[in-house]
């Protein structure tokens, strides 16, 4: 009999896919990555720059065991098959795997498949094929100008800044958050006026003047025209349309990690973490599946098995008014559409159905996803939306509402997606077209800036710009708060002094490379790569020509940041402390080091007064300031813990949830609920 053996890249999978393929296969696991780029050559970049930029790769340390041990499975077996994950990364791995087991052609294939089930499974080994050549070169591209321009501007900033990392996204995604908070800075609110009348059972809202559009900017004005209203109004017109709510597409990456920050409050990472699970598989009570097809995706593709299985669904538990159709997209750029959205792996398993197998969070999340592809193949909901205008003396009032005359999708989705009836009065029905206000009064409202970067709309940003890819998303965020370059208060990217600092040093030198165009373009590269049209060394042999003595120049003229004195001298030489940073945090040390190298101990330290326990580590909560002087209270383990809070914490618990309760002007709010008092 014949041995073939399978290698994946989760040891959870392969416990899973070997249960499906019998006693014939051993299906061992990777781990995930098995080598790297060394940090040999120059700048310690593993790569030959004058030999075509040619990788030199070493086994990652701590695998070098497990890489003997996968030698001896395919010596002993007469065949391999590479099952690692369906994309780009997926794809460099089994090139890795080939290379370093010294497979042959003749005795491997490369197997792929979008979701972890039996049937699919299966179905993938007669679809086998080789490593795509284009694919490996187009993620190994991806490495080394992350490695170049990753090693080359984190250096340059540790030399010049506090900075301690900078790279090709991150730095993007940094400056998008910079940029924002300095549009906040230069906003000059502006104070206006509204004008509203207010009816039995409605409200009405002034828009227009003789049919032109009016806007009060002063309290005079609006008093002028409230002195020139009377309680009666006269009906003008009622539109009755019927409109069409579209559900959405099923998830992508970058829709699954928003929808679940919003939805579930969870972080990308945690996010994809979950998913991560949900797709290697879960033990049923007489089976162990992969409940979710493959997460990393920028395609809203559905199967044609899953879309039949859907909608014959549909019909049996809603009826066929129900059934939908299937949404085209018209976003084509920069997709890569070699597998589906994210989906149910069956739409039959029900999340309330095998709630007791999942964790809390796990449950929440394959419900989020199996409702949303359910929803997606659902007819349109019907809402019968009204708009009614009012005059007074020439000045018109609008007052809208809308009822559900057919649910459709939200007949599932309702819970995700609110859309409350608005109802107003039958206005056909009056005997008289004219109507009298209860009560009419302006009112002061101030125009607000841009809102900071929750992290949902930050991936959305970075997707809408083409920045990054779909498994790029969390760690792009993550690395951004553990290098300290965002404060997160009240759940928005703060940039921090340093986060502000990196980006403009970098922008005084790399405008043209640390911009959203650049980056985005470069994505455009590398699916040509991936496509076979463009040479991978030719596009890294044009960068490096350009970037590298735009470095030569930044560490020849890049001003240096001087220490921050803390206006105490050193009690050993009696030079002055200054602040610095350690990947631990900030420390007070002796300027004169490496001459002197006194170290200001803890207890040394100005005890600082603690609200309360951080609810999320050991550290203690602490008041804390901005660059602008502006009061906020954050964790004494900051940058390790991210806790902060513009409003100040109290140490007692919210009733509801055991969330953290702030004072907010003459409230007291939850952090993580609706609770307040």
């Amino acid at each position: 009999m014949e041995k073939k053996l399978v290698i994946v890249e989760s040891p959870h999978k392969s416990k899973t896919i070997e249960k499906y393929l019998g006693k014939d296969y051993k299906v061992v696991s990777s781990l995930g990555h098995i080598r790297d780029l060394s940090t040999s050559g120059k700048f310690g970049f593993g790569v030959d720059i004058e030999n075509n930029f040619k990788p030199d790769y070493k086994i990652i340390k701590g695998k070098s065991k497990l890489v003997k041990e996968l030698k001896k499975d395919v010596e002993n077996s007469d065949f391999v098959y590479l099952a690692t994950d369906p994309d780009r990364e997926g794809e460099a791995i089994s090139w890795h795997l080939y290379d370093a087991l010294g497979l042959k052609e003749n005795n491997y294939d490369r197997i792929v498949f979008n979701e972890i089930t039996k049937n699919a499974v299966l179905n993938s080994f007669s679809k086998a094929r080789k490593i795509d050549d284009n694919l490996v070169k187009s993620q190994e591209t991806r490495r080394i100008l992350d490695r170049i321009i990753g090693f080359r501007l984190s250096k340059l900033m540790q030399s010049k800044t506090g900075g301690k990392s900078a790279g090709r996204v991150q730095s993007v995604a940094l400056k998008l958050i910079v940029d924002r908070e300095r549009e906040i800075e230069a906003f000059i609110p502006e104070e206006y006026f509204e004008i509203d009348a207010y009816f039995s059972d409605f409200s009405a809202k002034l828009e227009m003047y003789n049919h032109k559009k009016i806007e009060i900017k002063k309290e005079e004005d609006a008093k002028e025209i409230l002195s020139k209203l009377s309680r009666g109004f006269n009906i003008e017109s009622v539109d009755k349309k019927e409109k069409s709510k579209k559900s959405k597409y099923p998830f992508i990456t970058s829709t699954l990690q928003q929808e679940a920050s919003t939805k579930l409050g969870f972080t990308s990472k945690k996010t994809m973490m979950i998913a991560q699970k949900l797709y290697e598989g879960i033990s049923l009570q007489d089976e162990t599946v992969g409940l979710i097809s493959y997460m990393r995706t920028d395609s809203v593709r559905l199967s044609d098995e899953f879309v039949g299985e859907t909608y014959s669904y549909i019909k049996s538990k809603y009826g066929s008014e129900y059934v939908g159709y299937v949404k085209k997209s018209k976003k084509t750029e920069n997709v890569q559409d070699a597998h589906e959205a994210i989906r149910p792996t069956s739409i039959s398993r029900k999340p309330e159905d095998i709630k007791e197998y999942l964790t809390n969070d796990e449950y929440k999340l394959y419900r989020l996803i199996y409702y949303r592809a359910l929803a997606s193949l659902m007819k349109d909901a019907k809402v019968l939306a009204t708009t009614v205008i009012l005059d007074n003396n020439n000045y018109q009032f609008k007052a809208t509402g809308q009822v559900i005359t057919f649910d459709g999708y939200l007949k599932v989705y309702s819970d995700y997606e609110k859309a409350e009836d608005a109802l107003l009065p039958d206005f056909d029905s009056y005997n008289s077209k004219v109507i009298a206000a209860n009560n009419i009064e302006y009112s002061s409202h101030t125009t607000k800036p841009p809102a900071r970067y929750t992290e949902s709309k930050l991936i959305k940003e970075m997707e809408d710009l083409g920045i990054g890819r779909p498994s790029t998303y969390a760690k792009t965020i993550d690395t951004i708060k553990e290098r300290g370059y965002v404060n997160v208060v009240d759940k928005k990217f703060v940039p921090t002094d340093i986060g502000i600092e990196t980006t403009d040093k970098l922008q005084e030198f790399f405008k043209d490379i640390i911009n959203v165009e650049y980056t985005s373009n470069m994505e455009n590269d590398l699916d040509k790569i991936a496509d076979g049209n463009l040479e991978w060394n030719k596009l890294l042999s044009v960068f490096y020509k350009d970037f590298e003595p735009k470095v030569k120049v930044a560490f020849k003229e890049m001003e240096k940041k001087a220490p921050e004195e803390t206006g105490e001298l050193c009690p050993n030489c009696g030079c002055p402390l200054v602040i610095k940073q350690s990947r631990y945090g900030k420390f007070v040390a002796c300027s004169n080091y490496p001459t002197c190298k006194y170290i200001k101990s803890n207890k040394e330290e100005k005890e600082v007064k603690s609200i309360m326990d951080c609810p999320k580590c050991d550290g203690k909560v602490i008041e804390r300031k901005t660059k602008r002087g502006k009061i906020f209270y954050g964790c004494s383990n900051y940058p390790k813990c991210d806790f902060a809070s513009w409003d100040k914490p109290l140490e007692e618990k919210c009733p509801k949830c055991s969330g953290v309760l702030v004072e907010k002007k003459d409230k007291i709010k939850c952090m993580n609920c609706d609770y307040e008092r």
